[in-house]
């Protein structure tokens, strides 16, 4: 077993005069611890407090000197989600930090750049992340140094803001772009958070997700500034210039605010971000700047960050050391801080004075919180105030946006004027070209009638020209050329003169015509003489003409030969075609034929597997209703065992039972898979028959052990099993049945069962032992685990005094100093005290190993006695637990976050623990052994600074706090009785609330007691049974250890020399 160390120098019981030196040193290392702290590579969000702590180290030097003297040593390039976390801290440095970080920032520009380079040329999560964050970080500190007047923070008032961005409209619109990039790098940063998230699957409540979220903290208060700077200096620039030269930055604003929008849309569905930050709503719709008195709708949007809770909240204290003498033994009823020190005066207070003492603290701590609730509601007053003050500043600046919105209806209605002066203008003009449209479409119309006589005079040319081909051709058929030529000539001089007639009256109508007719005309005539010439020219050719007509009918003599050949071809092609078509028909009879013989026998082999199909069915089925009837038989014997008297020496353990039940659970599932696929498809019964075998195994398991682990629990739990067994009988039974016959097939439901198995599985989980989860076997190594993580809980305590002690020297000063430092010598006394106390218990603890295991082995000694190896285990965590509890009530004390009162009732808990540990030590050691004698000594010790402790708690709140002195000088008589009453009616209600509270407080213990009984309840039932493995949890406090079960020897009695005391309920 490991030895505790010895203890350090007393902890400083007076404030010596520090040097610089030391100053500086404790510092540096208060610093590092913080850093090393807050950057690791756990995969976790950065604490608060170590931020915290690092911001205001940087106020303390008035810079980033420390901070980055240990920052450039972290090995940022090995690990990516270190420099995730670096960046997260130097963001919050940089926001809340001294102005004087900022410039230290800027030397050291060149490592972010290059951590960000190098994580951004490597496929990893967090190392893309940190690209980008190192981006927004370099912007920043860039932004920041051109912009001196915006702190690292952004939060700067409107009248700055005017005043940094001038009257010059060239810094308006470069600050500007600066800002828009600015929020670019803050909205890349948060995009790429959430990509990853999505991609990864986590979500905000996993340590993962926190560690990427986090940061997005620092970027919602960034956005929110960001977001209102944009939109004043967005309407402060369309006042100065015109919308077309200023469209590049509402489409770049409005891709942002949607954005922005999006993003704070998503973190406020987030839970880990809810009780984090208040993020603000922004509108539907983007501000329009193209209207000036859209300004006033602008809300700026405000980020709330709540009041910090305490990180490590404590548990309720459940637990007040109060047991009642048991019966025929002299009742001892004085407070246990009494029978440890004694009474005040030497004379013992009688039960009504106690109650008095009692009802005078209560009614002083009651006080004390109405105080509090006082002062609370007098701050919510003057914030109230602050509210109502702001409203009415804004209600000013709607009215004076009323005045200038009442201007611009004016010049609006100006311009409506003016607009509907040009509209009548518009009529106007709209008449004037209705008229002229109606003279071009008579002049459309004149110039529709000139086309249609043109396209007359065409078509008479053209019958013209065809009559004249006509007649070409009967001269050169006809012998009589000349004749025919003189004829037609007479025709068409006729018909020209006619023309000429028609022409002359047409010209008389159209005069504007008649040039072109005669043109015309002459052209006509000049194609008449040229068709003249051509009519010469075809009598030459006539001969010709003949000599080719003969040519023609020698040809044509030919051609009537080839067709009188082609016709006899065609004939005998025909007669092919008839035989075709004969053989063709009775091709198609022949497989006319047998198409109906193949449809026979294929109607022949459908019944034939209908009948095979409907006698497989049947033959599943049959195999169905002999598995559900053995199932039924097995399960009626299962509920028939519950009512065996033989069956009641039978015996089995919940963990049994959970596991049977969990396997009857996964068999209903497996059911209910088959019996649908049974009914999609008859034929195949092989999954259902299998799942029913299994379940009717199971479930009759699960029936039987749920049976025999009642036998072996108390009588409620054990009825209600029995009852729920019965109950799963009886529905599976039920279901089986139903499985039997075919009509109630489909109406059987295997999910009914689960109801009745789950009931099963909990009852089991009920019914599991909660004693100390370990093996027997194993209960030697965890004796010598638990003293070992006792004494590193005592050392780890006294190191945490020494770090209060040195914060609270340079966090305070004067009266509040001396009275912290009074308690935490007070605290370090008992630690010291609680530190020798177990040393000597495990001194004293392998003396009774040696003395008693014999020729045994020192594990066999420890399973032999397991009531009482597990009593001293529990006696062990309390005192670590308590000593644990201690440290951080002295420091929320020494913070001023805490209660003093914590700091008694921790007092009181070590006493108690430490007397459970004499007590378990004492029953087996030997009354003349020196180690008893050193740990009953050192008890008394433990319970002396225990009362120092109290004491000195106790003292510093009497000085520290401020009482109130009442004055009733200016108070009348009727006022007087009206606050009389007053007051009564509050310590009326005060004393209720005080009754419900104890009830609550005596509740509370009664229940633990019960859990603590039903550890040794189940450890003298089962002592061969080993437990399951242990539990892992985190700091909360040990279960009340049950007396070891070894007969008290008369001379092993406890008495007040030990340092035990016989407990009552105390009310603090």
């Amino acid at each position: 077993m490991n030895s505790i160390k010895s203890v350090p120098a007393r902890v400083l019981s007076r404030r010596p005069g520090h040097s610089l030196e030391a100053e500086r040193e404790q510092f540096d290392k208060t610093q590092a611890i913080s850093i090393s702290k807050a950057i690791n590579t756990q995969e976790a969000p950065v604490k608060e407090k170590h931020a915290r702590r690092i911001i205001l180290g940087t106020h303390h030097e008035k810079g980033a000197f420390t901070f980055w003297s240990y920052a450039i040593g972290l090995p940022l390039p090995s690990s990516s989600i270190l420099s995730w976390k670096f960046c997260h801290v130097l963001h919050k440095v940089l926001r809340d930090g001294h102005p004087n970080v900022l410039h230290d920032c800027q030397r050291h520009r060149s490592n972010i750049r290059e951590i960000g380079d190098l994580w951004g040329h490597l496929h990893d999560r967090y190392g893309q992340l940190v690209n980008v964050y190192t981006k927004l970080l370099l912007t920043k500190i860039s932004f920041h140094l051109k912009h001196p007047q915006f702190p690292a923070g952004l939060e700067v008032t409107d009248e700055v803001l005017e005043k940094t961005a001038g009257t010059d409209v060239n810094n308006i619109f470069q600050l500007t772009v600066e800002m828009f990039d600015y929020m670019d790098c803050e909205l890349r940063l948060s995009e790429s958070v959430f990509r990853q998230l999505n991609t990864a699957i986590a979500v905000s409540q996993m340590s993962s997700g926190q560690c990427r979220l986090a940061p997005l903290i620092q970027v919602i208060q960034d956005c929110s500034h960001l977001y209102h700077y944009t939109v004043k200096l967005m309407f402060k620039l369309h006042a100065c210039l015109p919308a077309d030269t200023l469209q590049g930055h509402r489409d770049r604003f409005h891709e942002q605010f949607h954005s922005l929008r999006n993003f704070f849309r998503r973190a406020s569905d987030m839970l880990y971000f809810k009780r984090l930050i208040q993020i603000p709503r922004l509108p539907e719709g983007p501000p329009n700047f193209l209207r000036a008195s859209a300004l006033a709708e602008h809300i700026k949007p405000v980020v709330v960050i709540p009041e910090e809770a305490p990180e490590d909240e404590e548990p309720e204290n459940l637990i007040e050391i109060s047991t009642g003498p048991p019966a025929g033994e002299p009742a001892v009823v004085a407070d246990l801080f009494e029978q440890t020190f004694g009474p005040p005066n030497g004379s013992l207070k009688d039960d009504r004075d106690v109650q008095i003492e009692t009802l005078k603290r209560e009614v002083e701590t009651l006080r004390a919180e109405l105080e509090k609730i006082r002062l609370e509601a007098q701050r919510y007053v003057s914030q109230l105030k602050g509210q109502v003050n702001a409203l009415e500043a804004e209600l000013e600046e709607q009215r004076k946006q009323k005045q200038k919105a009442l201007v611009d209806n004016e010049q609006l209605r100006h311009e409506l004027t003016q607009l509907r002066a040009a509209q009548r203008e518009g009529e106007r003009n709209q008449g004037l070209r209705e008229e002229a449209e109606k003279r071009a479409s008579a002049t459309e119309a004149r110039y529709q009638k000139l086309k249609e006589k043109h396209s007359e005079l065409i078509s008479t040319h053209a019958e013209l020209l065809r009559k004249n081909a006509d007649t070409a051709k009967q001269l050169t058929v006809t012998q009589q050329s000349q004749e025919e030529v003189a004829r037609v000539k007479e025709q068409l001089a006729f018909q020209m003169e006619q023309e000429r007639r028609e022409s002359e009256l047409k010209l008389e109508e159209q005069t504007d015509l008649l040039e072109k007719l005669k043109r015309e005309l002459e052209a006509k005539a000049g194609e008449l003489v040229r068709t003249r010439e051509a009519l010469s020219r075809t009598e030459q050719s006539g001969s010709e003409l003949s000599s080719r007509l003969d040519a023609l009918s020698a040809e044509k003599a030919e051609l009537s030969s080839a067709v009188q050949r082609q016709e006899a071809d065609l004939l005998a092609a025909q007669g092919l075609v008839r035989e075709k078509e004969a053989a063709l028909s009775q091709e198609q009879q022949r497989g006319s034929r047998e198409t109906a013989e193949l449809q026979r026998q294929l109607a022949d082999k459908e019944s034939q597997e209908q009948e095979l199909r409907r006698r497989l069915v049947d033959e599943q089925f049959a195999v169905l209703r002999a598995t559900a009837t053995e199932a039924q038989r097995i399960l009626r014997d299962a509920v028939a065992k519950l009512d065996d008297p033989l069956h009641l020496r039978c015996t089995s353990s919940p963990d049994y039972l959970v596991s049977r039940a969990q396997a009857a659970l996964d068999a209903v599932s497996a059911l209910e898979e088959g019996h649908a696929q049974y009914l999609l498809s008859g034929s195949d019964a092989s999954v259902l028959v299998a799942a029913l075998t299994h379940f009717s195994h199971v479930a009759a398991d699960t029936i039987v052990n749920g049976g025999a682990t009642s036998h072996l629990a108390p009588t409620d739990p054990a009825d209600r099993l029995i009852d729920t067994c019965r109950e799963c009988g009886a529905r599976a039974l039920e279901l089986v049945g139903r499985l039997q016959q075919q009509q109630t097939l489909q109406q059987a439901q295997p999910g009914l069962v689960r109801t009745p198995l789950r009931g099963i599985l909990q009852l089991g989980q009920e019914l599991k032992p909660k004693s100390l989860d370990v093996r027997r076997e194993e209960l030697g190594a965890v004796v010598d685990k638990e003293m070992a993580a006792t004494s590193a809980a005592i050392e780890d305590a006294v190191r945490r005094i020494e770090d209060v002690m040195n914060q609270a020297r340079h966090a305070s000063s004067g009266v509040k100093l001396e009275v912290n430092e009074r308690i935490l010598n007070s605290c370090t006394d008992l630690m010291k005290a609680i530190r020798l106390l177990v040393t000597t218990s495990t001194s004293l603890q392998k003396e009774i190993v040696e003395g008693g295991r014999g020729a045994a082995t020192q594990q066999e000694f420890y399973a032999k006695n397991s009531r009482w190896t597990e009593g001293l285990i529990s006696a062990s965590k309390a005192v670590g637990w308590g000593a644990t509890q201690l440290v951080e009530s002295a420091d929320r004390v020494v913070l001023h976050t805490g209660k003093y009162e914590e700091l008694i009732v921790c007092s009181h808990e070590i006493a108690a623990s430490t007397a459970q540990l004499v007590a378990a030590s004492k029953v087996k050691a030997d009354k003349h052994s020196p180690h008893l004698s050193r740990l009953q000594e050192c008890s008394r010790t433990v319970n002396e600074m225990a009362a120092n402790v109290v004491a000195s708690t106790r003292s510093g709140q009497e000085q520290i706090e401020e009482r109130d002195t009442m004055d009733f000088s200016g108070l009348s008589l009727i006022k007087l009785k009206k606050q009389e009453m007053e007051t009564q009616v509050r310590v009326l209600e005060l004393e209720k609330t005080l009754e419900a509270e104890r009830m609550r407080l005596g509740e509370l213990r009664k229940q633990h007691y019960v859990l603590a009984g039903g550890v040794g309840t189940l450890s003298e039932e089962e002592p061969s049974r080993p437990s399951a493995a242990p539990r892992g949890g985190t700091s909360r406090k040990p279960p009340l250890a049950q007396k070891p079960s070894v007969a008290a020897r008369q001379d092993q009695q406890l008495d007040k020399k030990d340092g035990i005391y016989p407990a009552q309920l105390v009310n603090y």
